[in-house]
């Protein structure tokens, strides 16, 4: 097991730094560490399986969460006749640009064109005219995970391609009241599945009228902030009203015995959190991957110079193996063509939490030594502590990456109070800055037509502006974006 230090060390510096070119460090590192690559179909990408079992993981969780406020999963046509997407104009004006388009099928040309799905309000409005009939079959509570296309003009990995994965959800309801409440009730179990399972911080909040969904009474935002100092829009929750209920007539009746329009909702978050974790956490190294997400938790690299010691390490790592059962997402790295010195490295840049490492001295001392990725902070950890241990260190791994995305957020977030302060600002920084907004768009447009910063949202916790933000003119966050 022999190569030399400055090949093991080259592994990582074919890394461009972040400091140099984010961009070009973002699609290497995704590359590099194997999550995704491009498709021969222009903007569409294939997600490997490193980055599959990722998404995998994300999926399991939130899954989990969404079904805890008692939705059903449920599974929706990937092709929209045309007529139905037309239906409702606004809808359609906001997509239109994007639209993929089935024209034939076979050798036939088709009677009507088919919409390759770029959401789902369409065709799901459609069904829900037909499956509501009373107050009693509401609240209507559905989630589909699936793809979409989006045929978007400039694309990266991930961020935005033409084809993407995510969940939307799609519910209806017997007020607005009601409405109101799932909308919230979402924007919070994203807010909290970005927080404790990604450590990703975000800002919960709602969206100007410039840049709500197409079609919504209201759209609400978490916001997350990249290390190249931009915003990442990292999921949505709309209040339809009954705008689409009138278009599709979907009505139910009361306990009156009146017909009435349902409210509606729709919310979803895509693979683009994938690219908010890389650009979160990662480093000139590679990735750092969350502990709840990452599909290889800790991996365990051998260590040895002679057979003899071959044997008694592999033999030490069986027992390792069995101790630790199931309890941690474990792979156990025995390559013999690769050093251990290359087998570093290459775990560094693909983010995974923990390092174990086992030689003679470490099966000496019946104990493996643990390296973690996001501070190198090394801990002998005797084998019979592993099976507490290793789930405790994951932990702190977790909440540390947490704290550090936080203080990056707060050291890049200023305040303003006029638009000659906001410009002075993006003219020699990034970042969030927060500004008393009275909802004047006009204000909006010109700070975006001078700085190229958009409003990301309103956040519904003003507390940490309480000494700037008031009722009339709450604080509104300003960013450049992706």
């Amino acid at each position: 097991m022999s190569e030399t230090k400055d090949q093991a060390k080259g592994f990582v510096e074919d890394l461009t730094d972040q400091s140099d070119d984010f961009s070009r460090w973002y699609n290497e590192v995704v590359r590099k560490a194997q999550l995704a690559d491009y498709a021969p179909v222009r903007g569409c990408m294939v997600i490997r399986p490193y980055g599959y079992g990722l998404w995998e993981n994300m999926q399991r969780l939130l899954d989990a969460r969404i079904k805890a406020t008692g939705h059903q999963n449920a599974y929706f046509p990937l092709l929209i006749p045309e007529s139905l997407l037309q239906l409702e104009a606004d809808h359609v004006e906001g997509f239109a640009p994007q639209v993929a388009w089935v024209t034939h099928g076979g050798n036939e040309k088709l009677e009507e064109r088919l919409a390759i799905r770029p959401t789902s309000e369409a065709i799901i409005g459609h069904m829900y005219s037909r499956w509501i009939e009373s107050y009693r079959d509401l609240p209507l509570l559905l989630n589909q995970w699936c793809n979409v296309m989006r045929w978007e003009k400039v694309t990266r990995l991930f961020l935005r391609t033409a084809e993407f994965l995510w969940q939307e959800g799609h519910t209806a309801h017997a007020t607005a009241a009601e409405c109101q409440e799932e909308v919230l009730r979402m924007l919070e179990v994203y807010r909290d599945f970005l927080q404790e399972d990604l450590a990703i911080p975000v800002h919960a909040g709602v969206k100007s009228d410039a840049e709500k969904f197409a079609g919504a009474e209201r759209t609400y935002s978490i916001e997350a902030l990249m290390r190249d100092g931009k915003a990442l829009q990292a999921g949505t929750s709309h209040n339809l009203g009954q705008h689409f209920a009138k278009v599709f007539d979907i009505t139910y009746q009361d306990e009156q015995g009146k017909r009435q329009h349902v409210h509606q909702t729709s919310w979803g978050v895509t693979t683009r959190l994938i690219g908010a974790i890389v650009m979160s956490h990662g480093d000139d190294q590679g990735l750092k991957l969350p502990p709840r997400v990452a599909p290889i938790q800790a991996v365990v690299v051998p260590i040895w110079r002679k057979p003899e010691e071959k044997e008694a390490v592999l033999e030490f790592i069986g027992r390792v193996r069995e101790a630790i059962g199931d309890r941690v997402r474990l792979h156990v790295d025995d390559r013999e063509q690769y050093s251990p010195g290359w087998k570093y490295n290459e775990y560094e840049l693909r983010g995974v939490p923990l390092r174990l490492e086992v030689g003679p001295k470490d099966v000496a001392k019946s104990a493996v030594m643990s390296v973690r990725r996001d501070d190198r902070a090394k801990e002998s950890i005797p084998l019979e502590q592993l099976t507490t241990r290793l789930p405790a260190l994951l932990d702190e791994v977790q909440a540390a990456l947490l704290a550090s995305a936080r203080a990056y957020r707060e050291q890049n977030t200023a305040v303003a109070h006029t638009l000659a302060e906001v410009e002075a600002h993006f003219a020699a920084h990034r970042g969030y800055v927060a500004v008393p907004w009275d909802g004047d768009p006009a204000f909006e447009a010109e700070v975006k037509a001078r700085t190229g910063a958009t409003l990301r949202n309103v956040p519904l916790d003003q507390s940490p502006w309480s000494g700037l933000a008031t009722a009339e003119r709450p604080v509104a966050l300003f960013a450049r974006a992706y």
